[in-house]
């Protein structure tokens, strides 16, 4: 069965919203190589409809980048009630959401990544999730969207299983759900 993989990056005071505004120059050659080298465990992406917007209407049309190149051309699974239309090799998940992924994780193939904070409130209680890949990045946003907000975890901890720290200060952690 495929893991579906929360992929977020957070600000050390938990900010995960608009990353593209803080990141800067903190999403260097070294963290991007490897995030492109992390895209080659999936086989398509979750996302919510929020996050299919904002990041197909700009990375799309990205060109000639080795790991914008990867994203565009992997399937996405879109969660939405309201689009009709989409592009981007994205495909429309219909009916019960935690139904769809569970189908979605017993089908054959390599895992699933999920991006942005728009569907934690289903995916995290039930079980979903099966691992966290966070870049926390060493900046203090203040405001915005928070790491899991308003996600019921049901008290459950999680076990760090493997940590990267790079050269400009930005860690790589991984969760499980104990």
């Amino acid at each position: 069965m495929r893991k579906l993989v929360e992929s977020s990056i957070v600000s050390l005071d938990g900010v995960v919203g608009a990353p593209w505004e803080w990141t800067g120059p903190l999403f260097d050659a070294e963290v991007k190589d490897y995030s492109r080298r992390q895209l080659a465990r999936y086989d398509a992406f979750l996302l919510g409809r929020g996050t299919y917007e904002k990041l197909g209407g700009s990375w799309s049309q990205i060109r000639g980048d080795e790991y914008f190149d990867t994203i565009n051309a992997m399937p996405k699974y879109v969660a939405s009630t309201t689009l009709d239309q989409l592009s981007w090799h994205a495909t429309r998940l219909d009916g019960d959401l935690v139904e769809a992924v569970a189908e979605l994780k017993a089908r054959p193939g390599r895992d699933l990544v999920k991006y942005g904070p728009g569907l934690d409130r289903t995916l995290v209680a039930p079980g979903l999730v099966d691992e966290f890949h966070f870049l926390l990045m060493p900046v203090v946003v203040g405001a915005g969207t928070h790491l899991l907000e308003g996600v019921d975890t049901g008290g459950r901890g999680l076990e760090l299983v493997d940590t990267t720290r790079f050269g400009n200060g930005v860690l790589a952690l991984t969760y499980v759900p104990k």
